[in-house]
């Protein structure tokens, strides 16, 4: 199953609530600086929240797919780049948009400093290409906003105890923007190339509706089953250290959507929050194993030894005694589980292994399942009108989950979204 780790953030200062009053950091992802002309829209964006009053940290993305463009040159030179060195190279995207974006905010006559993760006190553990953040130092923040300065830190890394530069894996920027705010004691907006957080993906759903808040609960659920507004791992920080986050469009003046705790946002009549997908993985079946104790913890114990994330896990025994163990894991982690799987096969007695990577999986997730029973029936019936078969099943206490064939995740999606369109009606009108 997936395991979240918590990221520890310091203590705040006994000043930072005081300091933080007005003070708002703002991310901006790749595509809000995908070009010049954007960082110069950016640059406007953060002035005009400093001259009305705020003390203004911002988190930028490398630009558009400059990390993918350096991770190519990384394996055109190297088939097993160092994780070092890749760290080295993968961090200077980040650096180049903060500082464009600095030399813009000077021209606009307002004064800026852009910092690296280590240079704005973002310390990590050691492990290269996905650290986590262990400490924030910002002393050197706080001391650029007593003097005026916009200040502009470069997203998805940091430096480890031992002084080398680390970077933080998927999502890095937005955790480095999260953890800044719980730091520095201030709020954190998320500005992207869409206008908050919806009921389902607008590109599936031609009718999905945008949330005006969401629980740091239900946030949590959407981003793990394929929500891609923000990262798991930055809802954790911000939910642990209770920072509230405006996710909002980069160039347009709308609200967006607020994420917070959920007696705060007076959420007891939302039953359904969304409908989520994710096609990102893959379906492993070990067939015909003898029906014993001990079999399932020497798969999953193999597997979670060599790092394989598993998620959802059925097990179904036959007439004849045997045991099929289905499970659902990343696709990016398919070849080192089949090497497990491989070398445990005859150890465990399996008749086989099975692989499927034509999955995908749809999630329903809302605070109000909590007490309305009934709501897994209705997506089961949702999909099975539309001739769609489920898989693998998997529910938390505000999340159901389906695994269903990767050709049937638009139909799936529309169908389930379109039975519960009343509730997300009734909670956007909320």
């Amino acid at each position: 199953m997936t395991v979240t780790h918590h990221e520890e953030i310091p203590q705040l200062a006994a000043d930072a609530a005081q300091r933080g009053r007005n003070l708002v950091v703002m991310k901006f992802g790749g595509t809000s600086v995908g070009d010049t002309g954007k960082i110069k829209d950016v640059a406007r964006r953060l002035v005009e929240a400093r001259e009305t009053g705020h003390r203004v940290v911002a988190v930028l993305s490398a630009m558009g797919h400059t990390t993918d463009d350096l991770i190519r040159l990384a394996h055109e030179v190297s088939p097993h780049p160092h994780p070092r060195e890749y760290d080295m190279l993968v961090s200077v995207g980040e650096r180049i948009s903060n500082a464009l974006c600095a030399m813009a905010i000077h021209d606009l006559g307002q004064e800026a400093i852009s910092l690296t993760g280590s240079q704005a006190g973002i310390l990590t553990d050691t492990s290269h290409g996905k650290a986590k953040i262990v400490e924030v130092r910002a002393q050197r923040i706080h001391d650029a906003l007593d003097d005026g300065k916009i200040v502009l830190v470069a997203g998805f890394q940091g430096v480890s105890s031992e002084h080398e530069v680390t970077t933080l894996g998927r999502g890095g920027s937005d955790a480095t923007a999260v953890a800044l705010a719980a730091a520095l004691g201030g709020a954190c907006e998320i500005f992207t190339d869409v206008e908050g957080v919806y009921t389902a993906d607008p590109r599936l759903v031609a009718d999905a509706l945008k949330l005006p808040k969401v629980s740091y609960e239900e946030m949590l659920e959407m981003a793990a089953t394929g929500a891609r507004v923000m990262m798991a791992r930055s809802i954790e920080i911000a939910r642990r250290y209770g920072v509230p986050l405006h996710v909002r469009a980069a160039f347009a003046d709308v609200e967006g959507t607020w994420i917070g705790e959920e007696d705060q946002l007076m959420l007891e009549k939302a039953i359904v929050s969304g409908v989520t997908h994710d096609t990102s993985e893959a379906k492993a079946t070990v067939l015909g194993v003898p029906d014993r104790p001990g079999i399932a913890a020497r798969v999953f114990r193999g597997l979670a030894d060599a790092g394989v994330n598993v998620d959802m896990i059925v097990q179904n025994s036959s007439a004849d005694g045997a045991t099929d163990i289905s499970f659902t894991l990343p696709k990016t982690d398919l070849p080192t589980a089949e090497a497990i799987l491989e070398r445990l096969r005859e150890e465990i007695g399996a008749r086989g292994i099975a692989y499927d990577p034509e999955v995908a999986k749809v999630s329903l997730v809302g605070a109000g399942m909590k007490s309305h029973p009934g709501v897994a029936a209705d997506m089961f019936e949702a999909l099975a009108d539309a001739g769609i078969n489920i898989e693998i099943i998997s529910t938390s206490s505000i999340r159901v989950s389906c695994v269903v064939r990767a050709a049937d995740v638009e139909k799936a999606v529309g169908a389930v979204h379109e039975k519960f369109r009343l509730f997300a009606e009734e909670r956007v009108g909320a």
